[in-house]
């Protein structure tokens, strides 16, 4: 990493020496992270917020078996696709700030990647009722086919963080939340024992953190619940994590 944010970088944080703490083998070639997003959904229905969670196929070479939030790489398609209202003006800037390469187009493509990869991952589309004549090539083909384009307007960026050296799948991630009640349709068979996900739960936030997760995962449900107790507003900071000669570093963007 090179830079400095407005905020100072610190090391000290109980999440950042959670992560330095769990440290783990670093024994492949490095390679640059690619770039990710991830989209967390929150039910508010009940007495308690429940996150959805994801379990991966016990045969995946990478994470077997862990809960995770659904997501993935962004595709050139992202950066095409239409939604129907923007992001936040606040998330927009926060994406956009602590990037090598800035993008005007980046922000939009990875709000629009965490969208695209729930659906595929889970069947859920996340938007409104709407139109589209001639979506980019790719699977936004078959999201706007139920007839819902995104809406990228309600979507909270909660926090980012980029996979250390010499891991085998390096990530630079962006973690968004959006509350379940804009969950527009379900498409049935998409989570079964040879998925890529072979079970979804809801579960309150507390529970959650009992499962088999990602370091980092544990670390943004964390976040997450931090969020949720200050008002989840745009303006509030959201969180970088990063690490420097194995150790890790939380910045706020």
């Amino acid at each position: 990493m090179t830079g400095k944010s407005t905020a100072a970088a610190s090391s000290e944080h109980a999440n950042a020496r959670f992560m330095t703490q769990h440290d783990r083998e670093r024994k492949w070639p490095n390679i640059r992270p690619k770039l990710a997003a991830t989209l967390i959904l929150l039910d508010h229905s009940g007495p308690v917020p429940k996150v959805l969670m994801g379990k991966r196929h016990a045969g995946h070479k990478f994470m077997p078996g862990k809960f995770v939030f659904p997501g993935g790489r962004i595709e050139p398609a992202d950066r095409r696709m239409t939604a129907l209202a923007p992001l936040s003006a606040k998330v927009e800037e926060k994406l956009g700030k602590r990037r090598t390469k800035p993008s005007k187009t980046l922000p939009r493509a990875l709000a629009l990647a965490a969208v695209r990869e729930t659906f595929e991952e889970t069947g859920l589309l996340l938007g409104r009722p709407g139109k589209l004549d001639a979506p980019p090539p790719g699977d936004w083909g078959a999201f706007v086919a139920h007839g819902i384009l995104p809406d990228l307007s309600e979507l909270h960026f909660i926090a980012r963080a980029i996979t250390p050296p010499k891991r085998p799948k390096r990530f630079d991630s962006s973690f968004f939340c959006i509350d379940a009640k804009w969950i527009a349709h379900r498409v049935d068979g998409v989570i079964g024992p040879d998925t890529e996900l072979v079970e979804l739960v809801w579960l309150p936030l507390k529970d959650a953190q009992n499962l088999d997760l990602p370091h980092i995962t544990r670390v943004v449900l964390k976040e997450l619940e931090q969020r949720l107790d200050a008002g989840m507003g745009h303006e509030l900071p959201t969180s970088f994590y990063y690490e420097v000669r194995r150790t890790w570093f939380r910045e706020e963007l």
